[in-house]
């Protein structure tokens, strides 16, 4: 057998389960007795109740036909669409961004691509992402050679950050936490008194936050949203935004990567710059919640896969695993479609626990 000297990145194996994977698994496995009910959507414009507003379609339109924008663009955007951007998110800052704190990206996937080989040139250098997360930051990582490591998420606590844990996981070679707020796939908000200690916890350790708010402003109940960029005069923050999930536009692909540092140590630090080298040489929820499975009361389910793919098999009900953002035993569920729906849904989800229900249960229920 010939020897070859390549081969694939290895690290990825880590960060294998993806969403789509599963979802085809799910897919394959749904029964033809009944309509199928997704309550593991993630694009929201499959569902005909929402819909982008026509005023952004005109603007594109208008864009497209004055023949104004045709050419190459300069590499980290027009300046017209920097400075807008700027403009929307100083609206919530204490500290106004100018144009050049702003870098517009092909989507939040590619602003995740353009920061983390920027920021993580530190041989052994390592990053703190959340348990449940979001996949794509693990994927990135491990195409980077950049070392993991995990601090959770309190189910029981509004999905707040485990400040201990966080703490306890960092060292000299740890650069930057990431938070995502409006959190996916939790679904919950963090408050401003929690996310100001997360600010001071960053800064007693010495490394900034990159801050994923691709679901900035939707928000239900009393928390609202509060970006993290209020408290950059304690630590430095970037932020990741996109125009796709609150203006129901993910197929445009549009994002882009903010610094909000007052101090300007991202300048000091030579950050700034590592982004810029970086962009110039790349060219690249409806909301959701984590519902835990009591494994002890089911019978004849092994785990949250098992579970789902059972549940697709007899009820055409789908949902997707929590193992996917890795918070195995869990349910990630998306209600971002009609309530009659999300009622049918549940509904099937009852019966198939109930049918699943260890005999004790069964008489208890």
């Amino acid at each position: 057998m010939e020897k070859w000297k390549f081969q694939g990145n290895q690290g990825l194996k880590s960060s294998a389960v993806s969403v789509r994977g599963v979802f085809n698994v799910l897919m394959q496995s749904i029964s033809k007795e009944k309509e199928v009910v997704h309550l593991c959507r993630v694009d929201p414009t499959d569902n005909p109740l929402f819909s982008a507003d026509p005023v952004a379609a005109h603007a594109v339109s208008t864009a497209a036909h004055s023949g104004n924008f045709n050419g190459y663009p300069p590499t980290f955007g027009l300046p017209q669409a920097r400075r807008a951007i700027a403009e929307y998110l100083s609206r919530d800052l204490p500290n106004k961004l100018s144009a050049e704190d702003v870098y517009v990206t092909v989507g939040a996937t590619q602003a995740i691509e353009i920061i983390l080989p920027s920021v993580f040139a530190t041989p052994g250098a390592n990053i703190l992402l959340p348990r449940p997360g979001f996949p794509q930051y693990e994927t990135r990582a491990a195409l980077c050679g950049l070392e993991v490591r995990h601090f959770d998420l309190l189910p029981n606590s509004s999905w707040e950050v485990d400040i201990d844990s966080l703490e306890a996981l960092a060292d000299d070679k740890t650069m930057a936490m990431v938070l995502i707020s409006p959190s996916n796939p939790c679904g919950n908000v963090f408050t401003y008194q929690h996310l100001k200690r997360v600010a001071e916890t960053a800064r007693k350790l010495g490394i900034f936050v990159i801050s994923d708010e691709v679901y900035a402003h939707i928000a239900f109940g009393s928390n609202p949203f509060v970006p993290m960029g209020v408290f950059s005069s304690i630590v430095p923050v970037i932020t990741l935004g996109s125009i796709s999930k609150r203006w129901i536009i993910p197929g445009w692909r549009f994002g882009w990567i903010a610094t909000c540092d007052p101090h300007g140590i991202f300048q000091k630090t030579g950050i700034a710059a590592n982004i810029e080298r970086n962009m110039e040489i790349t060219s690249d929820p409806p909301t959701f919640m984590q519902v835990q499975i009591n494994l002890s009361q089911i019978e004849g389910i092994a785990d949250d896969v098992d579970f789902c793919v059972k549940l697709a098999k007899e009820e055409s009900l789908l949902i997707l695993p929590g193992v996917i953002v890795g918070l195995k035993n869990w349910l990630r569920v998306s209600f971002g479609l009609e309530r009659s729906a999300i009622e049918e849904g549940l509904s099937r989800l009852k019966a198939f626990c109930l049918r699943h229900a260890k005999m004790s249960q069964q008489i208890s229920a």
